[in-house]
């Protein structure tokens, strides 16, 4: 008799950093539904994003793909594109699987159903965090409420209402939380809309009042940041004028009540995962749900003098939260130390499902790193890449490619200087802060050089020549 086939469920959290819940670190946010994940499963520590921005890393994740071979290189509204995604669901339906997608889409403007999916809740653009429209399945429906719990209501409503008897399912589950209300042009400029930045449940307002986010070494101002690396110059100098200054305002970026709003953002969130947890695990179907927790870019609190950003190759904007449960293969409590990319999730899930993965997916699958016995080869490095482009007034030329291995990361900004001479190399073994830029390090020439040659090499791969 052939061996049962798991239901799957990823939930996204928008901008989500890989230290912001309590079993990543966070020093007083409290997570009690992520923390059993990770205390059941395996939390991955060295998990990343390789285009760390929004519609770029979700087309990543759902395809499996590079951003050079997707095609989805900024968060400007393609809508064609969005619905043209080879997305794993699309193979995960010709296995036989029921699957929905509940949530946050941002790819493409438009909240319509995309191929792949029995089940369809979005909505246009990044939505509202009070009283949303969202799309039911090619209708516009008017809600009443904090999306966050609406969303949790959808998702359970989802696991009680399906399905056909025997057959899995596949949930996406995309919050909005922790991201901001904004409003996102077609061109891909931000706006922070009239509802103002942050919005938390009425029930959370009062949550860690005067909690402090410990300063690092690396919040730094941006004269100091410079220092070390000069290809900064002109976005501080851009950053610091008047237009730039309202969004940052708007956002309280960078200070602890920042921080202290987006924690109070993922309450909701962690309260409507329990909810689902328990849901589950009534319906008999909890350890046979093979259940992926990310987010879908980093975020800086100030770190590199950086914020609200998140598009950056330092560890705060490529990092993510990433943790698995699933125990009839993963041994609860692991913590994990192989490089792992949020395109490894498309693989896993197929080869799950009893598929195949084709030849255009270039993640890996986990799969291998969960079996007993003799440890498997894994990757050593991985391509960082962004584009820059029009959300933030103030990111003119920001173009970079960047290599990140076991040890090292080396950063080649595409339009700053000559002949690599604003890149950035950093010893993340001897300096995990990225303070001390060695790119003109002359005891490093050897380090630097086989990195240019590894990021050569993976930008070829990744754009498939």
């Amino acid at each position: 008799m052939p061996a049962k086939r798991p239901n799957f469920l990823v939930v996204l959290i928008d901008d989500l950093r890989y230290d912001e819940f309590g079993a990543g670190g966070h020093p007083y946010l409290k997570t009690p539904a992520v923390d059993r994940l990770a205390a059941e499963g395996a939390l991955f520590e060295r998990a990343f994003h390789t285009t760390p921005i929004c519609s770029p890393n979700r087309a990543s994740i759902w395809t499996g793909q590079y951003a050079s071979r997707h095609g989805i290189i900024d968060n400007v509204a393609r809508d064609a594109m969005s619905h043209r995604l080879p997305n794993y669901h699309l193979e995960l339906q010709k296995l036989g699987y029921e699957t929905a997608h509940i949530g946050k889409w941002h790819m493409g403007n438009d909240g319509m159903p995309r191929p792949g999916y029995d089940t369809w809740v979005s909505y246009d653009g990044h939505g509202k965090l009070m009283n949303p429209r969202l799309n039911h399945g090619g209708k516009y429906v008017e809600h009443t409420g904090y999306i966050t719990d609406i969303m949790n209501t959808l998702a359970l409503e989802f696991l009680d209402r399906r399905r056909e008897p025997g057959r899995p399912f596949s949930l996406v589950f995309a919050h909005k939380a922790v991201h901001p209300d904004a409003e996102q042009a077609a061109d891909g400029t931000l706006r922070i809309s009239a509802q103002g930045g942050y919005v938390v449940a009425e029930r959370h307002r009062d949550l860690y009042r005067d909690a402090v986010f410990p300063r690092t070494p690396n919040m730094l101002s941006p004269e100091e940041v410079v220092r070390s690396k000069p290809a900064w110059a002109e976005c501080f100098d851009l950053k610091s004028t008047p237009k730039a200054r309202a969004v940052l305002d708007a956002l309280q970026a960078g200070s602890q009540e920042e921080i202290r709003q987006r924690a109070r953002m993922m309450a909701s969130v962690d309260e409507g995962l329990a909810a689902i947890l328990d849901r589950l695990d009534r319906r008999g179907e909890l350890d046979d749900t093979f259940i992926v927790f990310l987010g879908d870019n980093g975020y800086f609190f100030g770190e590199h003098a950086l914020g609200p950003e998140r598009r950056f190759a330092y560890e705060e904007g490529i990092r993510s939260p990433f943790v698995v449960r699933y125990p009839r293969k993963v041994k609860a409590g692991q913590r994990r130390r192989e490089l792992v990319v949020c395109q490894d999730i498309a693989p896993t899930l197929i080869a799950l499902a009893g598929g195949r993965p084709g030849p255009q997916i270039q993640g890996r699958s986990l799969l291998p790193l969960f079996a007993r016995g003799r440890k498997p080869a894994w990757r050593h490095s991985f391509l960082i890449e962004y584009w820059a482009e029009q959300a933030m007034p103030w990111l003119v030329g920001m173009t970079y490619k960047a290599v990140r291995t076991d040890r090292h990361k080396y950063i080649h900004w595409v339009n700053r200087g000559r002949a690599g001479e604003l890149d950035e190399l950093y010893d993340l073994e001897r300096d995990p802060y990225e303070l001390r830029n060695l790119n003109a390090s002359r005891a490093h020439k050897a380090v630097r050089q086989k990195l240019r040659k590894e990021l050569r090499k993976l930008v070829a791969d990744a754009a498939g020549l």
